[in-house]
């Protein structure tokens, strides 16, 4: 929707840039272009969203997760996600529906080995089903950690 809104202003800006500018031919090889000082900000603008929408797509790779549930049931896996929520809040869980079965996965876990510890964990609480799934997950970028072990 930003970027629907955005062009139109461009759009909008191009048009009376067209009727404001004033080009002047000081001799037979140059000429004198008097731009309107908005495209420079809409320049800048895109740029920054740019800068937003590119740092997200950063902050995911490739790692694992664990499977807690998969059921046709979404009320199974509305009570697996407060189970997983009350015995490990560390863990953020991702309820997904892909039709006709709702997953309920676990984790962002970079190496296998720390999948697999959990994983014996969740078996506590979830005898049968958890499976470690290679997937894409959420990374923390090295600032972000900075951030957190400065507090």
């Amino acid at each position: 929707m930003k970027t629907f809104l955005l062009i139109g202003f461009i759009l909008v800006s191009i048009a009376s840039f067209s009727q404001d500018t004033i080009l002047t031919k000081t001799d037979t090889n140059s000429i004198l272009i008097h731009k309107d000082p908005r495209i420079d900000l809409l320049v800048q603008k895109q740029a920054e969203i740019n800068e937003v929408t590119s740092r997200e797509a950063r902050r995911v790779g490739k790692g694992y997760r664990v499977l807690v549930i998969n059921t046709n049931k979404r009320d199974e896996a509305v009570a697996a996600k407060t189970k997983v929520y009350t015995y490990f809040p560390e863990l953020k869980s991702y309820l997904i529906y892909q039709s006709p079965f709702y997953k309920l996965k676990v984790g962002n876990f970079k190496d296998r080995k720390e999948a697999e510890d959990y994983l014996q964990r969740l078996k506590k609480y979830f005898p049968e089903g958890v499976y470690i799934m290679s997937d894409t997950i959420e990374l923390k970028l090295e600032k972000d950690l900075e951030t957190v072990s400065r507090n």
